[in-house]
């Protein structure tokens, strides 16, 4: 029943869950075999933090891409934004760059913090794995980190144009969110017990699944 609520339901819910099925538990009993099994529910109203401070005096990009989001768009665009990972030893904080036609992570960073390096790490990474064509768009929220001189210095040496949402408009961030809720609901589901067990998961969940996935579904639209 656990596994049926997604592993959603806790030891009440799932007292009642199992009461309506004609069982007749203790929730003492419940409790203890739910922390046998290692069993635990989704807690609502917990913290999540915060991954987007957009309260800064930064220079703002316009919103060039202004939501042409297919995967036969004319124009080319890199999409980014930042996420939070749970693990049982503290938040980690993961950084994306996704390339808008093909749906692939080109590259990604991982960090305990959310410093401007963060992003400077995965645009790195994707200009290893894929250079950037001049012209091509970099296209983020209006998060500090995106904003700085330094990684507008970086995507201008790249020949890349700055393009960013708008403000507090969730629906202009379509691309990375839909990635996110995918590894959350696919990967990063319950908590890691490690933050070095983060690292290796999302590694192989991005190198050996999505993008190989996100490549054969563009490879049918196209």
């Amino acid at each position: 029943m656990h596994q049926q609520s997604r592993r959603l339901y806790g030891r009440r819910r799932l007292v009642h869950a199992l009461r309506a099925r004609g069982y007749c538990i203790n929730p003492k009993r419940v409790h203890r075999l739910m922390r046998e099994e290692g069993l635990r529910g989704v807690r609502k109203g917990r913290f999540v933090p915060r991954t987007t401070d957009s309260d800064h005096r930064r220079a703002i990009a316009p919103n060039v891409l202004s939501r042409r989001f297919g995967v036969d768009a004319a124009v080319a665009a890199w999409v980014s934004d930042i996420t939070y990972v749970a693990t049982r030893e503290g938040w980690l904080y993961l950084a994306v760059i996704i390339a808008l036609t093909t749906r692939q992570v080109l590259g990604y960073s991982l960090s305990d913090r959310m410093p401007d390096e963060l992003v400077l790490n995965a645009l790195r990474n994707a200009c290893h794995l894929e250079p950037p064509p001049p012209g091509t768009l970099f296209y983020s929220d209006r998060g500090s980190q995106y904003a700085s001189d330094d990684f507008g210095a970086a995507i201008g040496a790249l020949g890349m144009v700055a393009s960013m949402s708008r403000k507090g408009n969730c629906w202009d961030n379509a691309v990375s969110e839909s990635f996110f809720a995918t590894l959350k609901a696919e990967e990063a589901i319950e908590p890691y017990e490690t933050k070095q067990g983060a690292h290796s998961a999302i590694a192989q969940y991005i190198h050996g699944f999505y993008n190989w996935s996100a490549y054969c579904h563009t490879s049918l639209c196209h």
